[in-house]
C-alpha cells in the first residue's frame, strides 16, 4: 500500500465531521406572479429534508418574508429539527408589497383606507400560493397547514386563517395588529366595542373556524392605553380577541395558546424569541 496517498486520521475526521455539520436545512428564492396582486411576488422558501411518506409534510406560509432574517427562520428550524423537535416542513415566506394596503381585513379597510388591498392578498394565498406550495413540493394534500405573521402580517394571517379555515389548520399572531379600527381613536364616539374591525367581523360571522390559535403579546410593546386600565393596548386588544374566540365555542380551550412577555418589545428580537415555542407548538413531534 502507498503511504503517501493515505491521509491522516484527524484530517479523516475533520472531513467527516464537517460534512456531517453541514445543514440539511435548504433556502432559495423564487417569484410568482399574482393576477389578484398584479404584480411578481418575491418568495423566499425553506425546507427540511423531505420526509419518505410525503404525506408527512407540513406547510407553514410566512407573512413579511423580506424579513426572514431578522426572524432568525431557517436558524431555528435548523436546530430545532436537527434534536427532532419538529416535524418535515416546507416553508413559504412572502415578501411584502406594499404591506400598508396588502396587510389588513379583507372585507374593510381602516380608518385611513389602509389594508384596502388584503382581500386581493387574501385570494393570492388561497389561489395563488397554495396550489403554487402543493406543486413545488409534489404533494396532494399538506399534514397540516399553518401561517403566521408579525404585527400586521399577524392580523392579515388571523383573518386569511378565519376565512379559509378549510384549508388552514393552525395560525400564528406575533403581536397582531388587533387595534385596526373603522374610526380614529381620538373622535368623540370611538368605541372600543364597536370599532375593532376584527372583532366586529368575529362577532357577526357564522364561521365555525376551528382553528388552532398562537398568540403573543410584549408588555413593553408600546404605552398606549386607550381605556387606561393600566395594561397596554396591545395585549388589551389581544385578551379581547381571545375571550371573543372562547365566546364562540368554536375550538377547545386547549387549542388557544396566549404567550405574554413582560418585557418583549415590538421588534423581531423579541418574535424572534418566540419562534422555537411557537414552532414547537405548530409541527412538533
Amino acid at each position: 500500500m502507498n503511504k503517501k496517498h493515505l491521509l491522516p486520521l484527524s484530517i479523516v475526521l475533520l472531513l467527516v465531521s464537517a460534512i456531517g455539520c453541514k445543514s440539511k436545512i435548504k433556502q432559495q428564492d423564487d417569484e410568482l406572479y399574482s393576477r389578484h396582486l398584479q404584480r411578481q411576488v418575491k418568495l423566499t422558501i425553506i425546507s427540511t429534508p423531505m420526509p419518505d411518506d410525503k404525506t408527512d409534510l407540513n406547510l407553514l406560509i410566512l407573512n413579511d418574508g423580506q424579513d426572514i432574517g431578522q426572524f432568525r427562520i431557517k436558524e431555528t428550524i435548523d436546530s430545532l429539527y436537527r434534536k427532532k423537535l419538529i416535524k418535515p416542513l416546507l416553508v413559504v415566506a412572502v415578501h411584502a408589497g406594499d404591506r400598508m394596503k396588502e396587510y389588513g381585513v379583507s372585507d374593510k379597510p381602516d380608518f385611513a383606507k389602509r389594508g384596502d388591498k388584503a382581500g386581493y392578498y387574501d385570494e393570492f394565498i388561497n389561489n395563488e400560493l397554495y396550489p403554487y406550495a402543493k406543486k413545488m413540493a409534489t404533494v396532494r394534500k399538506f399534514k397540516s397547514v399553518v401561517i403566521a405573521g408579525c404585527s400586521q402580517g399577524g392580523l392579515s394571517a388571523f383573518d386569511i386563517a378565519w376565512n379559509h379555515a378549510d384549508k388552514i389548520d393552525k395560525v400564528g399572531i406575533f403581536s397582531g395588529s388587533f387595534w385596526w379600527r373603522d374610526k380614529d381613536d381620538k373622535a368623540a364616539d370611538y368605541s372600543d366595542a364597536k370599532n375593532r374591525i376584527i372583532l366586529e367581523k368575529l362577532k357577526a360571522s357564522r364561521k365555525k373556524a376551528a382553528l388552532k390559535y398562537w398568540f403573543y403579546a410584549g408588555g413593553k410593546e408600546e404605552t398606549g392605553d386607550r381605556d387606561k386600565d393600566s395594561i397596554i393596548d396591545v395585549v388589551d386588544d389581544t385578551r379581547d380577541v381571545i375571550e371573543l374566540i372562547k365566546s364562540k365555542n368554536i375550538c377547545l380551550p386547549d387549542d388557544i395558546r396566549l404567550v405574554e412577555d413582560a418585557n418583549g418589545k415590538h421588534d423581531y428580537e423579541s418574535w424572534s424569541k418566540q419562534l422555537p415555542a411557537f414552532l414547537i407548538w405548530a409541527f412538533g413531534k
